[in-house]
């Protein structure tokens, strides 16, 4: 299992940025791909972003491709989500986990390990 905090998460006006981070711990050797998931009130966790940890592979949802962007920085055993032009529709809880899996999974289920989630509100 690999041990995640993420952080970062706040209040934004509407077009504005928010960057958030998530440290890993612990086996960070099961920790093949990095994803962001996100839980708006009253609806379903959905895929956001993830990263390959070896390649630095991408791959977004569309409801955020061109405004948001993940990185990684090994060294740190950290993952990050540079989320731009933020909308009210982003304001949700949003999530870090770890898949032990190549390549750049979407799917939920692929994750075995995740963060407590972090706030983020967006205001109109």
């Amino acid at each position: 299992q690999v041990q995640l905090v993420a952080s970062g998460g706040g209040l934004v006006q509407a077009g504005g940025s928010l960057r958030l981070s998530c440290a890993a711990s612990g086996r960070t050797s099961l920790g093949l791909a990095m994803g962001w998931f996100r839980q708006a009130p009253g609806k379903d966790r959905e895929f956001v972003a993830t990263i390959s940890m070896n390649s630095g592979k991408q791959y977004y949802s569309d409801s955020v491709k061109g405004r948001f962007t993940i990185s990684r920085d090994n060294a740190k055993n950290t993952v990050y989500l540079q989320m731009n032009s933020l909308r009210s529709e982003d304001t949700a809880v949003y999530y870090c986990a770890a898949a032990p899996v190549y390549g750049t999974p979407f799917r939920a289920s692929e994750y075995r390990s995740w963060g407590q989630g972090t706030q983020v509100i967006v205001s109109s």
